[in-house]
């Protein structure tokens, strides 16, 4: 299966942003940068079984083609790439790619398979499409370094690039899931915008130990009665280790992993100290 040919191809930068639709700013922030940077901008809508597991909402999972297609339209997309289940995952489907260490903590350890079905189906694309970069967002962004991770092991000829987190005017990071909130339960999921902004302040303060920033990011998710904390943890940038002690000259992660009502929300933020 291949996009173009290789006469088509040639003198051509091709950007890819990979979506599994119902697609929101966030993912057209993601179109408008590889527009920038690129002579051609595909997308695909794809949503990914095998990055699901058995109690997880695949079936649920919103899906808006119509929607999705005008929104893509509009931002000047060049190519939508849709493919069904089949053409990616043939009968008797045998082949997956998976990343060690850094998918076994925070999200790996709450969704033991969800990596290495992200990272066999972001493969499967990338050999589908050939694009020179391909656009995530920072807000899933122990994904956007498992594939960075795939990308640099196996010496794929292609850069990634992560774009920022795109909010909404209150400060709720934008997902697909969103449309799962209840009018109070939205409220409700500020409560990890606002954990991250007051960790952020702490350590601005000059606050360095871990733990008591945890504390108070906990502190902050646990004030609504909805909410069900995953985990709230400060990790090395890279690594992915869990820090203790916040040290001059390095790049930490906020991140939040947390259940609003039934709906699984995750957020972060970069910290530079």
């Amino acid at each position: 299966m291949q996009l173009f040919s290789s006469k088509e191809r040639v003198g051509k930068s091709i950007g890819f942003v990979p979506t599994m639709g119902y697609l929101h700013q966030g993912h057209i922030s993601l179109v408008q940068q590889s527009k920038k940077e690129n002579d051609i901008t595909i997308v695909s809508i794809f949503v990914n079984p095998t990055q699901f597991s058995p109690n997880e909402d695949l079936s649920k999972y919103p899906r808006d083609y119509d929607r999705d297609h005008q929104l893509l339209l509009d931002a000047g997309c060049d190519v939508l790439f849709y493919p069904d289940s089949e053409e990616i995952y043939p009968k008797d489907f045998q082949t997956f790619i998976t990343v060690d260490e850094i998918t076994q903590k925070l999200e790996g350890e709450f969704r033991p398979t969800h990596f290495r079905g992200v990272t066999t189906i972001v493969n499967i694309l990338f050999n589908i499409v050939q694009p020179h970069k391909a656009y995530f967002g920072q807000k899933d962004a122990q994904q956007c370094a498992v594939i960075s991770k795939m990308v640099d092991d196996l010496n794929m000829n292609l850069s990634i690039v992560v774009c920022p987190i795109v909010r909404e005017d209150d400060g709720l990071a934008m997902s697909s899931r969103n449309v799962y909130l209840s009018p109070s339960e939205r409220n409700d999921a500020l409560v990890l915008s606002k954990a991250l902004k007051e960790a952020d302040s702490l350590i601005k303060k000059g606050e360095r130990d871990s733990f008591r920033i945890k504390s108070e990011m906990i502190s902050i998710l646990k004030s609504v009665d909805t909410s069900e904390i995953d985990y709230a943890e400060i990790v090395d940038f890279k690594s992915f280790e869990k820090v203790s002690v916040l040290e001059e000259g390095k790049h930490y992660l906020l991140l939040i992993a947390c259940r609003i009502g039934k709906t699984r929300l995750i957020d972060n933020q970069i910290i530079s100290i």
